[in-house]
């Protein structure tokens, strides 16, 4: 059906339009100067050493697992409350993804306590996502790892130029990736970003990406290298010229946007607060954050009840979603028999209500006025 309001908006106008058809008649579509201007954009408004762009951010978590040194026999601690990608990645690498609680309905991260516990002699890593932009509790996450001596990958695709403590999210860890999806706050369709500050892990990255060839394409036709050699078994994950003009447009665009989205979010925050027998999570943050998405959590509830208030919901024109099914239920990992309560509420409970910068004030009181008597039912 046709909503009325929709989960979210794409934020596209004629800047995007001329930016790839002049990429089109450049004559250069592939890899090449408008991959490099991203990654130089990247490095410059999120203060990293280091950016390679990237076909989409399950490539950019596979590179991730790669140059961290995960190989099989290895265990990676994740959250099961995420997108398949982030623990499909450390299966990539002949891993064994380990499932982490989440702190809780109010905290939707995968919590430090939890991670202190699943560590074993095989534990290599940790993969960290920052939920709908939110940070994860970083500080006791580093600590940790550097106690047992683990690799941190931060999976940020939620969360760009999102803070922990004046740091931005993706620059904490060893290493992270971001999301260029097209329901992302960068949206290109496809793409993604891997960024570092350790030369090493982005000379590995560089190499892996392009079938680890000594040199690309673009480097040849520009005169700099006429021969390559190929010294590592790598992958074909690189980004297009075409998406990465339209990137580098969104990310202009991303300051405003993200204030926009606060307004939005202190609107949401006013009214749901008068709704009894819910938590917004992350209610409590004071860091600068992306707000991809707005979470709420249903209390004394379950999954039937749930379903039954999304419901109500469509038929008022609203669009909701739920983030995440959890990852262990799926059939590829439920034999291993993770027990996980406060991710299980969570996925079973929580909505996920439409937020964009567009969103206006009567919109967002609309969509809190239909929860609340979507509940009252």
């Amino acid at each position: 059906m046709g909503y009325n309001i929709p989960l979210f908006n794409l934020n596209y106008d004629e800047r995007e339009v001329e930016a790839v058809s002049k990429t089109i008649r450049s004559g250069w579509i592939s890899t090449g100067p408008k991959c490099e201007e991203l990654e130089n954009m990247f490095c410059q408004m999120f203060n990293v050493k280091y950016a390679v762009s990237i076909s989409n951010c399950t490539d950019a978590l596979h590179l991730c697992c790669r140059v961290c040194g995960i190989q099989p026999g290895d265990e990676v601690l994740c959250p099961s409350l995420t997108f398949a990608a982030s623990a499909n990645c450390i299966k990539y690498v002949g891993a064994t993804p380990v499932f982490c609680d989440i702190v809780g309905p109010e905290h939707l991260n995968i919590d430090p306590k939890d991670i202190e516990k699943k560590i074993t002699p095989k534990t290599k890593a940790i993969v960290v996502v920052h939920m709908a932009g939110f940070p994860a509790h970083m500080d006791e996450i580093m600590e940790i790892a550097k106690k047992h001596n683990l690799k941190v990958i931060e999976d940020a695709c939620h969360g760009p130029l999102s803070e922990y403590k004046g740091k931005k999210l993706g620059t904490i860890g060893d290493c992270a990736a971001f999301s260029f999806f097209s329901n992302k706050n960068i949206s290109t369709g496809e793409g993604g970003m891997f960024i570092t500050n350790n030369k090493e892990l982005v000379d590995q990255a560089r190499l892996l990406r392009s079938h680890g060839m000594t040199t690309m394409s673009y480097q040849r036709a520009s005169g700099h290298a006429t021969e390559y050699d190929i010294v590592a078994l790598g992958y074909n994950f690189r980004l297009d010229d075409i998406h990465a003009s339209i990137a580098i447009e969104q990310l202009k665009k991303l300051p405003g946007d993200l204030k926009e989205r606060i307004r939005v979010r202190e609107r949401y925050l006013e009214g749901l607060s008068q709704i009894k027998d819910i938590v917004v999570p992350f209610s409590d943050n004071k860091e600068f954050v992306s707000n991809y998405i707005m979470p709420v959590v249903l209390l004394n509830s379950n999954k039937e009840k749930r379903d039954r208030v999304r419901n109500y919901m469509h038929n008022e024109g609203i669009q909701t979603s739920v983030h995440y099914p959890a990852i262990h239920r799926f059939s590829l990992y439920k034999a291993m028999n993770f027990s996980l309560p406060n991710t299980e509420y969570v996925t079973d409970n929580e909505i996920t209500l439409p937020m964009y910068a567009a969103l206006s004030d009567d919109k967002v009181d609309f969509i809190v006025e239909t929860l609340k008597k979507a509940l009252s039912k």
